[in-house]
């Protein structure tokens, strides 16, 4: 640990902290940041980190899995997507292809990418095959994916787009009866794109302390400082505790991309429901390269429902903070990052793999 974070630290340590107060991290990266250092263990015990809503694999909607998976099956398509789906898993029965590496085995032609440029590269080397491009994530992905299309892309290329907006799953937890956590330390990524004043209404429509934080340890333990000193002191204020790349208005030349390329609709989140205005859908101009529009609908409507994790599976109360990682039913039992049953232990975001791969290996009962 640097002595700067050393020096957090120890400011940490010398507040006058309340018995127990709960701080959520929104952002997967952020999760996986504060694992990897030993920051929960560092940090005094009445202090809680608990993992937020902020892992776009683990929220995507089982249909547009599932819509995936049957377009690589049944359409003469070449489908990429970002590596982290490949692996997700949908309930269906054993017979059939559970997951796209699944699809790939049964003889779909599915390929892993790691940035929307690999995509249009695929279609520009095989102009005369259809390429889908399933992207999902949260802004930070989505804006290249918008990039993408306003700069132009070949005409065999389509997306399948399962795209979300970060701020509304907080405040949906934050208009619940229980929201689960006293502060929030949000995500520097999505803040960098949309700015940090994204994050204002948790502060002045909640009167919850918040900090936008970066992903090194110094970061995160400015931002968990600001937002348990803002709890103390009973003064509440949006910190940016990542000042070097988060900056007011964010990005403004992605944010035009954004919308110039994509319309903000209702949108379902995987084990959540729909959450109002909280996805991005391509707009009317650009309907040719809309691969729901330009190929038959594979989607199953029996999908759209909030509890659509597999049996025995908690991963939705994981990602809205209600339980730990390993007070999950199945976690390092019936599942592990080598046999996952649900998207949390997937991704490299998601905070159940996150925690194994962290050493932490126990399942522990929930305590909820």
């Amino acid at each position: 640990m640097s002595a700067e974070a050393r020096d957090w630290l120890e400011r940490i340590r010398g507040l006058d902290l309340p018995p127990r107060i709960r701080v959520m991290n929104v952002c997967g990266g952020h999760e996986r940041s504060i694992s990897m250092a030993g920051l929960r263990s560092a940090l005094p015990g009445n202090i809680e980190l608990i993992p937020g809503p902020g892992c776009p694999v683990c929220v995507c909607p089982e249909e547009d899995i599932y819509q995936a998976i049957q377009l690589a099956l049944n359409e003469d398509i070449t489908l990429v997507a970002f590596g982290d789906m490949l692996r997700v898993p949908v309930n269906v029965p054993k017979a059939q292809a559970r997951s796209l590496v699944e699809a790939q085995a049964a003889g779909a032609d599915i390929r892993p990418v790691a940035s929307p440029t690999e995509a249009v590269a695929i279609a520009r080397a095989q102009p005369d095959r259809p390429v889908v491009f399933f992207a999902a994530g949260f802004e930070t992905t989505t804006a290249p994916v918008a990039a993408m299309l306003a700069e132009g892309v070949p005409d065999n290329l389509s997306v399948l787009l399962s795209a979300r907006k970060t701020w509304p799953a907080v405040a949906m937890l934050l208009d619940s009866e229980a929201p689960g956590f006293d502060a929030l330390i949000a995500p520097g990524h999505v803040s960098t794109i949309m700015g940090p004043e994204e994050w204002a209404f948790v502060v002045e429509r909640h009167g919850i302390p918040a900090a936008v934080a970066g992903f090194s340890p110094e970061s995160l333990l400015a931002a968990t400082w600001s937002v348990l000193r803002q709890h103390i002191e009973g003064r509440r204020f949006l910190d940016n505790c990542y000042t070097g790349v988060a900056r007011p208005g964010g990005n403004p030349a992605a944010q035009r991309q954004l919308d110039a390329v994509l319309d903000v609709v209702d949108a379902n989140w995987r084990g959540v429901g729909v959450i109002p205005d909280s996805g991005y859908e391509l707009n009317t101009s650009y309907a040719k390269h809309n691969a729901r529009l330009r190929y038959p609908s594979y989607e199953d409507a029996s999908r759209k429902r909030a509890g659509e994790m597999p049996p025995g599976c908690d991963c939705a109360r994981v990602v809205l903070g209600k339980i730990y990682p390993n007070e999950c039913r199945l976690y390092g039992k019936a599942c592990t990052p080598r046999n996952p049953v649900g998207p949390c232990m997937v991704s490299d975001e998601g905070a159940c793999r996150i925690w194994w791969v962290s050493g932490v290996r126990e399942a522990k009962p929930s305590a909820a």
